[in-house]
């Protein structure tokens, strides 16, 4: 880990990210890294399950579009795509999210998703609507 989580940021593990397995190893608000294991998130062919892919990305776009947002802000998403580009049947993935935009009401992530030998798995894009500070 080289950027630690934010003080200000309340618990971010919801029911779904705790099953799944999900976790976020780096909080660099401008390279957000997440993990999550391949074991217990598969389809009935042992691959990994593309709605996996897809709360895996979500759940660190949402998180880097709260870190944008601020203290007391929020964030939703509102559009996401993702394209399968191989698949993974052992070990994690691991989720790279960089922004493509930050707006004060929008935010749109680009999510890199890869298996433990480096090879890209799927790519996902997450767009957030950026809910004021109150």
């Amino acid at each position: 880990m080289t950027t630690p989580r934010p003080d200000w940021l309340p618990p971010l593990t919801g029911p779904l990210d705790a099953k799944l397995g999900i976790e976020i190893v780096d909080w660099d608000p401008d390279r957000l890294v997440g993990t999550m294991p391949v074991a217990g998130n598969e389809q009935p062919f042992g691959l990994l399950h593309g709605g996996a892919t897809c709360a895996l990305a979500e759940s660190l776009g949402s998180v880097a579009g709260l870190l944008h947002a601020g203290p007391r802000g929020g964030v939703v998403g509102i559009e996401l795509s993702a394209s399968h580009l191989r698949a993974a049947s052992s070990g994690a993935v691991t989720g790279v999210c960089t922004p493509v935009h930050r707006g004060r009401t929008l935010a749109t992530f680009l999510i890199a998703v890869s298996d433990d030998a480096g090879r890209a798995t799927a790519s996902v894009r997450l767009t957030c609507l950026l809910r004021p500070a109150r």
